[in-house]
């Protein structure tokens, strides 16, 4: 197939990591566009054959100079930058602070690192961070019945957004994938 000469940009896949040191977690201030001067979580683009985990490890490491553990997977956005024909779709984990003391380790990406609490997020947040918090996720946040509540979650965000990821959320006893997908009618116990 040939080449279009005006093809779109393609999406960017990368993965932002929320690390947790008790009640806070640790962000960034962009210093590059899109969004110079946004608060965002750790994270990149991953390189080719790379796990999430290992692009989140390494990433965190890169950036900030901290080690981290015990990722899990949360969630992904879909974020569009129209002004800047940028399409990033960020693969959100979670990790736990291990060591390090957080210091600003990649000055060509971030001005400043430093940790905060939930309800004391600085503003503006990242555009990512931003669908994060408002729920815009896949699976979704706001509701119970599709995919995301099959897997196992505790809590991380504040607030309504984040209903589906309180391990006390209300769920279905089966998904069937006829309703996520109309080609199948095989049915997901949990």
């Amino acid at each position: 197939m040939p080449e279009q000469q005006n093809q779109q940009p393609r999406p960017m896949v990368g993965v932002s990591v929320l690390v947790k040191n008790g009640d806070r977690i640790l962000l960034e201030k962009r210093s590059k566009a899109p969004w110079a001067g946004a608060w965002k979580a750790p994270g990149g683009h991953m390189e080719f054959g790379e796990s999430p985990e290992e692009t989140a490890v390494r990433e965190v490491q890169e950036e900030t100079g901290l080690t981290i553990s015990e990722l899990k997977f949360r969630t992904m956005t879909n974020d569009v930058f129209e002004a800047d024909k940028r399409h990033y779709v960020p693969i959100w984990m979670e990790a736990k602070y291990v060591a390090g003391e957080a210091k600003l380790d990649a000055p060509e990406e971030e001005t400043e690192v430093s940790w905060f609490t939930w309800d004391s997020l600085p503003q503006p947040l990242y555009l990512p961070l931003q669908h994060l918090l408002e729920g815009k996720t896949y699976p979704s946040q706001t509701t119970n019945t599709k995919i995301g509540a099959a897997i196992e979650t505790s809590p991380i965000l504040p607030g309504q957004g984040a209903e589906a990821l309180r391990p006390d959320a209300p769920t279905q006893s089966t998904v069937h994938v006829s309703d996520l997908r109309s080609d199948m009618s095989e049915s997901v116990n949990r």
